[in-house]
């Protein structure tokens, strides 16, 4: 690698005797805080993670069970990308079983991205400086809370083989070459922006620890060649997948269908999503300790003239964040697009960064005091609300228990008023939903068919068969239960889910969820022709009766018209 410069390398103080920094004890307290929770908490309030979890029970072997072999078929061929945690599970599931796979999976979820992270930052600095126990801030986002498990085990992949490409830059060209192109393979099965972001921390890499690379055309002209040579090892895997498949993200949507972030309270909770969870007070709060933190390093830094930059990840890293500003919010059939980059972002910049290489031991005590505030505490904030959600867990597994094998369960919800949506686990402070899934577990709970479980052509291999395809949709969310009863949320609602038109004969249970909060227009009514079979307060089973005629009054609560989602 062409350095025109190298990493700082930290003085002793002449005034205090310097701590020697060890943050390894510290972080494997950390890994053992997650492993923990995972452990204890089988569902936790990740919006997707439920639906993964019935797709692994289905590539672990479930699909063999009847009736599944009649509803789903397995197809390779419907993606490329995307199927990092879908392989696992065909290979490994029948071995250690869906559970401890989905678990592990996730626990890898939450600690791979900053691991990743540390280990490249050790491999850069030289040291376990403590400033690594910091980075294990970045463990919980808002992709995290989403249950993106091959986009966040996809960030950890790639940092750490970023780790190795890092060490292979100064060696045998071809060596490298080969690596990087094995690198963004592994990447781009496992899910297409990992390979974007392994492509943003090799080219940070290769720039230089120092902008006074700008200043030499020789060193310029060197490194064009090299970033020429990163881009065509990592295009070269993903290329030919992409030339050997139809089956693309969004085929099945019409055009690109983007939507953008129009606003400067949009663009705030885009930008935000990094370390944003469920309530925004706390998140506000523990941001307010990390800022002080970073303060105070950067105080520390200006008196000692000892804080690292590496130059070239600041480049990567300022990019990630234009792209989170440029980015649509959702496109192709993808969603949360734009929340993606945020995340990428700020793990390049704890990386690129080596604050607090210098400490007397009054400073070391201090910054331990606060960044275990700041890490551990957040963690066991996390804790709370996926304990505060286990009941809402245990309401879908009592009534699904009166779900017979085979059935067709259609799943809705009561929708609140969004001006006044409680502050609790169920719901990000941008109004999203977590427990929208969890009707899905009907799937390897009462061996039951639930139209919502993710099939997306270019994004799962599951295909759902004939005539099950008929009322199945590849992404579905939950929708309000006054859809049954009022015409114009019926009228709008079909459009995305055209298993509505012929519900009643179609489906044998509705399944509603958050049915001890009354819907924003029917309130606690509930629609002619279902019969409470289980009730579990938060989830609320019903049979539907077939031979009920149509012409149900329209309550008042009704809106008279809708025009797209409100």
């Amino acid at each position: 690698m062409d350095q025109v410069a190298h990493k700082p390398e930290p003085v002793a103080s002449d005034n205090a005797p310097v701590v020697s920094q060890n943050s390894t004890p510290f972080i494997v307290a950390y890994i053992a805080f997650v492993a923990l929770l995972v452990a204890a908490f089988k569902f936790p309030p990740l919006l997707d993670y439920p639906n993964h979890y019935a797709r692994i029970w289905l590539l672990s072997g479930g699909i063999s069970e009847q009736p599944f072999p009649q509803i789903y078929s397995i197809d390779w061929n419907r993606t490329f990308t995307n199927v990092g945690i879908d392989l696992l599970a065909y290979w490994i599931g029948p071995i250690v079983g869906p559970s401890l796979l989905a678990r592990s999976l996730l626990f890898l979820a939450i600690i791979l991205p900053p691991l990743g992270a540390i280990t490249l930052h050790r491999r850069l600095f030289g040291h376990a400086f403590y400033w690594q126990i910091a980075i294990l801030y970045l463990s919980w986002c808002s992709t995290i809370v989403g249950g993106f498990l091959n986009f966040q085990i996809g960030l950890g992949l790639a940092l750490f083989l970023a780790c190795v490409d890092e060490r292979l830059q100064a060696g045998n060209p071809f060596v490298l070459f080969a690596w990087r192109m094995f690198g963004s393979l592994l990447l781009t099965v496992t899910h297409i922006f990992s390979l974007g972001f392994y492509i943003a921390l090799v080219c940070g890499l290769e720039f230089s620890w120092s902008f006074a690379i700008l200043r030499s055309g020789r060193a310029l002209a060197r490194l064009a060649v090299r970033l020429a040579a990163v881009f065509t090892a990592c295009a070269l895997p993903a290329v030919a997948l992409f030339l050997n498949t139809s089956n693309l993200p969004g085929v099945e949507g019409a055009g690109l269908q983007a939507i953008w972030n129009d606003s400067v309270p949009a663009l705030f909770i885009n930008i935000i999503s990094a370390v944003s969870t469920y309530v925004p007070t706390v998140d506000l709060s523990f941001v307010t300790v990390a800022t002080i933190v970073l303060v105070f390093a950067r105080v520390g830094a200006s008196q000692s003239g000892k804080q690292g930059v590496h130059a070239g990840l600041s480049i990567s890293a300022s990019g990630l964040f234009i792209l989170a500003c440029l980015s649509p919010l959702h496109a192709l059939g993808t969603g949360w697009i734009s929340w993606r980059f945020p995340i990428m972002a700020a793990l390049v910049a704890a990386v690129m960064v080596c604050p607090f290489t210098v400490l007397n031991r009054r400073q070391a005590m201090w910054l331990l005091v606060a960044l275990g505030i700041v890490v551990f505490g957040r963690t066991g904030w996390i804790g709370f609300n996926w304990w505060h959600s286990q009941k809402d867990v245990a309401a879908i597994e009592a009534v699904l228990v009166s779900a017979p094998p085979g059935s067709a369960i259609m799943p809705l919800k009561r929708e609140p008023d969004p001006a006044h949506l409680p502050r609790n686990s169920r719901y990000y402070f941008w109004q999203e939903d977590t427990f929208r899934h969890l009707p899905t577990l009907a799937v390897p709970l009462s061996h039951a068919f639930v139209p919502t479980v993710f099939t997306a052509i270019g994004k799962q291999p599951l295909r759902v068969l004939p005539p099950w395809s008929e009322i199945a949709v590849p992404e579905g969310n939950l929708l309000s239960l006054s859809v049954l009863i009022c015409p114009a949320v019926m009228a709008r609602d079909t459009t995305y889910t055209p298993y509505l038109r012929d519900w009643r004969n179609r489906f044998d249970f509705v399944l509603v969820v958050n049915a001890d909060t009354p819907d924003r227009y029917i309130g606690d009514v509930v629609p002619a022709g279902l019969k409470l079979v289980n009730d579990g307060g938060f989830a609320k089973l019903y049979a539907i009766d077939k031979t009920l005629p149509a012409g149900e009054p329209v309550p008042a609560g009704c809106p008279a018209s809708l025009t797209g989602a409100e």
